[in-house]
């Protein structure tokens, strides 16, 4: 009976040491899976913006939900404004953004971050998306070119 509380503890001793690896390895893989993920993005930094002539990804608007919340610049979030979020452009920068799918263009000011994703490159705020012709379609293929 011994031996089997013996094997019991050792059994289970295993069992939570590769648990514990797995669970320390995990973030690490992640973390190189988000790199080169990173690494696949289309330049969306201002400088690789200015310098190849725009960036492609895809384009989403605000949800009516942050209407009056506070945006990252301090600014209040408002519909009818021609603003959007982008994950790393600098606070104030102007963007042309280009909708692939039917070539209309709307100019936003960036006041907001949104978080890097692997394709998304811009949130737009409700006006800018109803310019674009995006409210039903919810998310397009745009290019992003500073202006």
């Amino acid at each position: 009976m011994a031996s089997w509380n013996r094997r019991g503890r050792l059994v289970w001793m295993l069992f939570a040491s590769l648990v514990s690896i797995l669970l320390y390895t995990l973030p690490l893989q992640a973390g190189d899976v988000l790199a080169t993920s990173e690494e696949k993005r289309v330049g969306t930094d201002a400088s690789a913006l200015q310098g190849t002539g725009g960036a492609e990804g895809i384009a989403t608007y605000y949800a009516k939900k942050y209407n009056g919340r506070k945006t990252y610049s301090g600014e209040i979030y408002r519909p009818g404004k021609m603003t959007a979020a982008h994950p790393n452009l600098p606070m104030g920068t102007r963007v042309r953004v280009i909708d692939l799918a039917n070539g209309k263009e709307v100019v936003v000011r960036i006041n907001d971050r949104c978080r890097q994703r692997a394709f998304q490159i811009i949130d737009l705020s409700w006006i800018a998306a109803k310019k674009l012709d995006l409210l039903y379609k919810g998310v397009t293929r745009v290019k992003l070119v500073i202006v």
